[in-house]
């Protein structure tokens, strides 16, 4: 089939190396968020999947909204069989919707209705989820309301990030997506109304979301500060100071709520249980560091508390 490939992210980019490689489909252009500010430098950078597009010669349209007139006009013109999509960034109108003759083939990271919106699997690591999954689903006006045509399930480590578990979900999900067009292909997809169960939703998650509560207990300040890792990341204020927090190991010590202790065995610090221990710690302005050893340079007394 003739495939015009939506997505921006790097946990896009893998569907598209899977359609790159198929035997079976042809991606004539791939459309993406417009280039942005990126880096320490804040250059200017095309989205990982434009990059992966141009690697491989393949026309690149980075409308500033999907209901650009322009880009209708050479979405129509291009006439796709189909247009997967997969984290694009941007909602996309029925006109757009009605172009491509087997419609928009969304790949999301969750198993639908489960987690609908823009961060399932910050949502599935935060609510203690242990499974979760992918799902490709026929697009429609609906925020991920779709038809689903097919699901891949994934085990939710107690030790992973939404970095760890994003990764292995773009890899499995690929896998599904290319599967899920070849059904289509094939004639052989069937797609089945979501339930009206079970449906719970998944907003972005912002940097003051990201804060740490210290009165919670130490399995939700845990899985809290799993779920907003690599971005935007788990933060506190310790005094004055804004500080990262990378993920935690449990103890067994009771302290209060947000006070630390420094030891030789780490830097310790109270929840609405038991305590945690910190592993590596980014004070702002700073590189990524042991949590003992930014500790014991900041020369932290008996006071100091994390809030």
């Amino acid at each position: 089939m003739r495939v015009v490939f939506a997505g921006t992210p790097e946990p896009a980019v893998p569907s598209l190396r899977a359609l790159l490689e198929s035997e079976r489909h042809e991606v004539i252009a791939v459309v993406t968020r417009p280039d942005a500010a990126a880096g320490r430098g804040r250059k200017t950078m095309r989205s990982p999947v434009g990059q992966l597009a141009d690697e491989h010669g393949i026309p690149v349209f980075t409308p500033a909204k999907p209901a650009d007139p322009d880009f209708v006009s050479q979405l129509t013109e291009l006439a796709p069989d189909v247009c997967p999509v997969v984290a694009y960034g941007a909602l996309l109108p029925q006109p757009v919707l009605d172009i491509p003759r087997f419609g928009w083939i969304n790949l999301h990271f969750s198993l639908l209705p489960a987690w609908r919106g823009a961060a399932p699997v910050q949502a599935a690591i935060a609510a203690g989820d242990e499974i979760t999954g992918a799902s490709t689903f026929l697009l429609d006006a609906g925020m991920d309301t779709g038809p689903v045509l097919g699901v891949v399930t994934e085990r939710v480590r107690a030790t992973d990030t939404t970095g760890d578990l994003l990764t292995r979900l773009a890899s499995s999900g690929a896998d599904l997506l290319a599967a899920t067009l070849d059904a289509i292909e094939d004639g052989t997809a069937s797609a089945h109304p979501q339930p009206e169960d079970g449906i719970s939703y998944a907003s972005k998650v912002s940097v003051d979301a990201a804060r740490i509560d210290w009165t919670r207990s130490a399995a939700f300040v845990d899985r809290h500060i799993r779920s907003v890792t690599p971005t935007p990341g788990a933060w506190t204020t310790i005094g004055e100071l804004r500080v990262k927090i990378s993920p935690v190991q449990h103890s067994e010590d009771t302290l209060a709520p947000g006070s630390i202790e420094v030891r030789k065995s780490g830097v310790h610090i109270g929840t609405g249980t038991t305590a945690v221990v910190l592993g590596e710690v980014q004070p702002q302005g700073k590189k990524l560091m042991k949590a003992l050893d930014w500790a014991r340079g900041a020369r932290l007394d008996d006071t100091a508390v994390a809030r």
